[in-house]
């Protein structure tokens, strides 16, 4: 076979493949924009596996699990995203969310809590050090702060280590307090601020 015949023949089988993997995408995009998270995921699954390397099916899907409780599959995904696109904040931003319910699930080990809880810090730390305009990282990093810190205060865990919970807890303060003097009309960030404060001044006693 000539040459030019197979370089034809690998040019329509890319076009055919490109094709198919526009088709998944597309409908994967309609299902998220109408809220259908996992109708998203059965069609973006379908793209990523055409294509592995398409940051943006990737990034849609990883938002199709997030919202379909999946974080497990959320958190691999991401990891994907950012591999591909290292300085995507919104992917760590993602990541950090899924880890931080994972934290949360009563079926948790306290070692799965601790890495979950330290790998939401550790990305959106990510996050702000490629955006640091975007005050909900620091919202949120305060909360996950506070989370830890009360993780690593209770006296009865093997966990327990009280200079990295009060450490924890007086960086929760310092990025709510950095939230509120930005917009101080954020009642829902007072609260957040003073329950942070409250469990320092009780780790403290």
């Amino acid at each position: 076979m000539r040459l030019s015949v197979i370089l034809s023949l690998l040019i329509v089988s890319s076009l055919d493949v490109a094709q198919a993997q526009n088709a998944y995408v597309k409908l994967g995009q309609q299902a998220l924009m109408d809220g259908d998270f996992k109708q998203a995921v059965r069609h973006l699954e379908k793209a990523c596996v055409v294509d592995s390397t398409n940051a943006n099916a990737l990034w849609m899907l990883g938002y199709s699990y997030y919202h379909s409780e999946n974080y497990k599959k959320a958190i691999s995904t991401y990891c994907k995203v950012v591999e591909i696109k290292p300085t995507d904040c919104s992917a760590y931003y993602y990541r950090a969310m899924a880890k931080s319910y994972s934290a949360r699930d009563v079926q948790a080990t306290p070692a799965d809590k601790e890495k979950f809880l330290l790998g939401a810090i550790v990305d959106l730390t990510k996050a702000i050090t490629i955006n640091p305009q975007d005050i909900k990282f620091y919202q949120n990093r305060g909360i996950f702060y506070r989370e830890y810190g009360i993780f690593k205060l209770q006296k009865t865990s093997k966990f327990y280590d009280k200079n990295r919970g009060v450490n924890s807890l007086k960086a929760s303060v310092a990025d709510l307090e950095k939230v509120l003097g930005d917009n101080p009309d954020r009642k829902d960030i007072s609260t957040q601020l003073d329950l942070s404060k409250q469990q320092l001044a009780i780790a403290a006693r």
